[in-house]
């Protein structure tokens, strides 16, 4: 009963939507466990983009059961937008897709409350997508929220709803001189999310141990990554959820003993959107040329990210947060050409040598990072689908990066569509 963990090892945009596609050819079942629609995984097939935010890569995959677990956040708009646009391509969104009846949904006021607060916080801003995925969570915290179940019974969403807008137009006018919202209006919208979403409603949980039950591969994919994991990451400057592994089993409902093994995906170099420390970020001439050549982009809004060399410290600490059993390593063709590549080995804090990830952010941003060069390599890795094509520098690139974190790499991408990829370990065999 093979199940399988794929998170991000650092604050994001990994590329872990390519790898998720590529291994959910051999799974059964796809899950999501966590996060909103501010994530988004890009998968090339025969040069024709796909971005997913919602909906988990299998979707791309005949026979395969998607599911969307409860301890992702809904914009039900969002969520049927992007039914839509899979379907006007000649994607199949039918029994094939589950979502949890308990997943929280995001409301009209979650999205206000959110950008009007980011707004107010000036150099203090996290840096969020304005989505309203954070004050659902918190509203899922306080025991207030509203799950796709309960807008599946009117006569109790009403209720709720009518407490929870008046609750959001109070916040809204007295901190934020911001209107409110009309309950009539917001009911009548989300009646007709229910109508259209209610036959995708199930026990994701339920449905996920039987199949594993019968011995069916399940594939876990998470959103985001760990620095940005609520309790693990950069924290305040983090998403609102467990983007780490461990949150599969809460944000699925399944026990740990389910999970047979966790993969980490890690960026030949490293990224991050939004505000935070980032000890390794270059701003300079080659940060800006990794964000042109690597396309570094958000999917989701389009933001830049900023981009920096890759750091051991961070990722030694996601590998034993997540206890990750090997790793996949995305983007190696964005370094060809370099003549040394530059890794983060430790930080100086205040003087002293120091190898631990710090557990707070402001500690981060006192510290400098210490690095190792290693040579580059001039030769392309871009298209490369056996290690024996890549360069050497590039292999001892990777085999370096083995040694440093004691696990090994379990794929290597080398562009972006999905047969641009070396594969030295299949995970579901």
């Amino acid at each position: 009963m093979p199940a399988l963990v794929v998170a991000g090892a650092q604050w994001g945009d990994e590329g872990k939507g390519k790898l998720v596609d590529y291994l959910a050819r051999q799974a059964h079942i796809v899950a999501r466990y966590q996060g909103g629609h501010n994530a988004g995984h890009t998968v090339v097939i025969n040069n024709e983009k796909f971005i997913l935010h919602l909906i988990p890569s299998g979707i791309l995959h005949e026979g395969k059961l998607c599911i969307i677990g409860n301890g992702v956040v809904i914009d039900p708009a969002c969520l049927i937008e992007e039914m839509d646009a899979l379907i006007s391509r000649g994607i199949s969104i039918g029994d094939n897709l589950l979502i949890s009846k308990n997943a929280h949904l995001i409301m009209p006021y979650h999205m206000a409350l959110e950008s009007a607060s980011e707004s107010l916080m000036g150099s203090r801003k996290i840096g969020t997508t304005g989505r309203g995925i954070g004050p659902a969570y918190v509203d899922k915290m306080a025991r207030r929220g509203i799950r796709l179940m309960d807008i599946l019974d009117p006569g109790l969403f009403m209720e709720r709803l009518k407490s929870n807008i008046e609750r959001a137009n109070r916040l809204l006018d007295a901190l934020y001189g911001a209107a409110g919202f009309d309950p009539k209006e917001v009911f009548d919208r989300y009646m007709g999310y229910a109508e259209r979403l209610k036959k995708h409603a199930g026990n994701a949980g339920e449905v996920i141990a039987r199949a594993l039950r019968e011995g069916k591969n399940v594939l876990i994919e998470g959103a985001q990554g760990t620095l940005l994991d609520i309790d693990h990451g950069t924290y305040p400057y983090v998403t609102s959820s467990s983007a780490s592994a461990g949150g599969a089993c809460t944000g699925l409902g399944i026990g740990p003993t389910m999970i047979t093994r966790a993969v980490g995906v890690i960026k030949a170099y490293t990224t991050r959107v939004g505000g935070g420390p980032f000890p390794t970020e270059l701003d300079d001439e080659l940060g800006e040329e990794l964000r042109r050549k690597g396309g570094e982009y958000g999917a989701t809004t389009g933001r830049p990210r900023r981009c920096g060399w890759l750091d051991i410290v961070s990722l030694a600490h996601s590998v034993r947060v997540n206890g990750f059993g090997g790793f996949a390593l995305t983007k190696l063709d964005i370094l060809d050409g370099l003549d040394t590549v530059k890794v983060c080995t430790a930080y100086s804090l205040d003087g002293q040598t120091v190898r631990e990830f710090p557990a707070d952010a402001a500690t981060l941003e006192r510290c400098r990072p210490v690095y190792e060069e290693l040579p580059g390599w001039k030769q392309s890795t871009c298209g490369a689908r056996k290690w024996e094509e890549l360069p050497e520098n590039a292999r001892r690139y990777i085999r370096w990066i083995e040694e440093r974190l004691g696990i090994g790499a379990d794929m290597i991408s080398t562009g972006q569509r999905r047969d641009e990829l070396i594969v030295t370990r299949e995970n579901f065999r």
